[in-house]
């Protein structure tokens, strides 16, 4: 699996705490995150590059999208492209947002590069066409985790002014369209009221790959516990260090891996 940095942690940690017996490769792209502000079609490249090293040098079995950018940029490519199957977090996370709903009226956040995708607006409009959707881009939260910075006055200050359209909708289901907001679900939380319900989409990603590992017939439950291994295309230290406070002890070191640039496809 892999993520632009350490929002796919959330996912991981779903993943781990579900299918325990699973190897997981995990790929935090630290060097070139975060994804959200860039191209899709820069995007797509990256995403393309990662899947390709996660087969070729891993053997992995099954990809997991861990970003929404990246699954709003390149799913339906890497689906087509790779024999493995690929799995997004976009519509696992719509179909639990649209189930919760009370009012019909429900909003996504995300990275300016998903919101203005149009992925999770068509996911919604397919699965759901009589749901009320709001959505809102949230630059500078991906920054926030990434620092470690959860909590505090100027996180605050930038989520009342993000969160303004969804909560001025009267949503009561907010999809975290971006794995990295979950860590910021305490402060989003405090600006959206207790009544609003927050999904992530990263325990229904771990259940969709669930799925789709027993229809595969791939699933792995003996043998005890699985083996996990985390590489960062940046500073590895700093990954894991980070990647152990938000993930938890799993994460005990993390390993270097360098992209090419000029190998982009």
């Amino acid at each position: 699996m892999f993520d632009s940095g350490f929002g796919g942690l959330t996912v991981a940690r779903a993943l781990i705490d579900l299918l325990p017996a699973e190897d997981l490769v995990y790929v935090g792209d630290t060097g070139r995150y975060p994804y959200g502000p860039r191209p899709l079609d820069e995007v797509r490249r990256f995403a393309h590059q990662i899947t390709r090293y996660l087969v070729d040098a891993h053997g992995v079995k099954m990809v997991v999208v861990a970003c929404n950018t990246a699954a709003a940029a390149a799913l339906g490519d890497l689906q087509q492209e790779f024999e493995v199957p690929v799995v997004g977090v976009i519509e696992p996370g719509v179909r639990s947002l649209v189930s919760a709903t009370r009012n019909g009226h429900v909003g996504v956040i995300g990275t300016v590069g998903t919101i203005g995708s149009g992925a999770y607006q068509r996911a919604v409009a397919a699965l759901a066409p009589g749901v009320e959707l709001t959505c809102a881009a949230c630059p500078g939260f991906v920054e926030f985790v990434e620092r470690g910075e959860t909590a505090g006055d100027e996180v605050m200050v930038l989520a009342e002014r993000l969160l303004a359209p969804v909560r001025d909708a009267g949503v009561d289901t907010l999809l975290l369209g971006c794995t990295h907001y979950p860590y910021l679900a305490r402060v989003i939380s405090d600006v959206m009221g207790r009544d609003v319900v927050l999904v992530s989409s990263a325990d229904e990603t771990a259940f969709e790959v669930a799925r789709r590992l027993d229809a595969l017939g791939l699933r792995h439950d003996g043998g005890g516990p699985g083996v996990h291994r985390w590489y960062s295309s940046g500073n590895v230290a700093w990954f894991a260090d980070l990647g152990r406070r938000l993930l938890g002890p799993e994460l005990a070191s993390a390993e270097r891996c360098a992209f090419d640039e000029q190998e982009l496809p």
